[in-house]
C-alpha cells in the first residue's frame, strides 16, 4: 500500500502536492513536541511569545490536515480517480495521526503555562531524555516515511512498544504514591500520558510502511511485510 501511495505523492499526479504538506506536519509538530518539553522543563520561559509561536504551528497543522482532506474530497469526486481510494483513505488517517501529535505536544505546553518547574526534580534527566527521545523519534519518522525504510520502520515499532511500558511504569509509580507533591504527581501523569499518545500516533505512521491498509495501527511482527 505504502509504495503506490508514495508513488503517487511523489508525481505529477493532482495527489502529489499532498506529499509536501504531510512532510511539513511532521516538522512542524516535531518542532512542538521539542519547544513544549523546553519549556516544560524550564529551559525557556513560557513567554505570550512562545505560546503565540506554538499555537500559531498548532493551527498550521489543522489547516494542512483540512487542506489534505479538501484535496482528497476533490480529488474522488472524478469518477476515474475512484481506483484511488484506497489511497486516499490510507493518506487522511496518517494526517489525523500527524495532526494529534500536535494536539499532545500543546497540552505539554498548557502544563508549563499552568507554573509547574520540574527543572529541580530529581529526575528531571530521565525526563528530560523521554522529552528527547519522542522528539527524536517524530523526526525520525518522518525520514523512515519519506525514505521507505522499513526495516528501520520495523526496528522503530519494536523499540517503541518497550518505550510505551516505560510510560505506563511512569504512572504506575505516581499512584503507589511514589512522589510526595501532588502537583509535580499530576505533571509527571500528563507528561507521560501525553509522550505515550505521541508515540503512540508516530507508531501509527511507521506501521503503514508494514502493514496492510485495514491493519493500520495494529502492528504484528508475523504478519508484518517485509518484502
Amino acid at each position: 500500500m505504502l509504495r503506490e501511495l508514495l508513488s503517487i505523492l511523489r508525481s505529477n499526479d493532482p495527489l502529489g502536492s499532498m506529499g509536501a504538506d504531510f512532510a511539513r506536519m511532521l516538522q512542524i509538530t516535531c518542532e512542538m513536541t521539542m519547544s513544549a518539553g523546553e519549556m516544560y522543563f524550564g529551559q525557556t520561559s513560557p513567554t505570550s511569545d512562545l505560546r503565540t509561536l506554538i499555537y500559531k504551528q498548532d493551527v498550521e497543522v489543522n489547516k494542512l490536515e483540512r487542506s489534505i482532506r479538501k484535496r482528497v474530497v476533490a480529488h474522488l469526486s472524478l469518477h476515474a480517480n475512484r481506483m484511488d481510494l484506497p489511497y486516499c483513505l490510507f493518506l487522511v488517517g496518517l494526517v489525523k495521526d500527524v495532526e494529534r501529535i500536535g494536539d499532545y505536544a500543546k497540552n505539554i505546553w498548557d502544563i508549563a503555562n499552568a507554573g509547574i518547574d520540574l527543572s529541580a526534580a530529581a529526575d528531571v534527566a530521565t525526563l528530560i531524555k523521554y522529552r528527547d527521545r519522542t522528539s527524536d523519534m517524530i523526526g525520525e519518522t518522518a525520514r523512515v516515511f519519506r525514505e521507505r525504510d522499513v526495516d528501520a520502520a520495523h526496528r522503530m515499532i519494536q523499540e517503541s512498544d518497550g518505550v510505551q511500558d516505560e510510560y505506563d511504569a511512569g504512572v504506575r509509580e505516581l499512584l503507589a504514591g511514589e512522589t510526595p507533591e501532588a502537583p509535580d504527581a499530576v505533571a509527571r501523569a500528563l507528561l507521560y500520558r501525553y509522550l505515550k499518545r505521541i508515540n503512540a500516533h508516530a507508531m501509527n505512521v511507521l506501521t503503514s510502511l508494514v502493514m496492510p491498509l485495514h491493519r493500520l495501527d495494529f502492528y504484528d511482527e508475523k504478519k508484518a511485510d517485509r518484502v
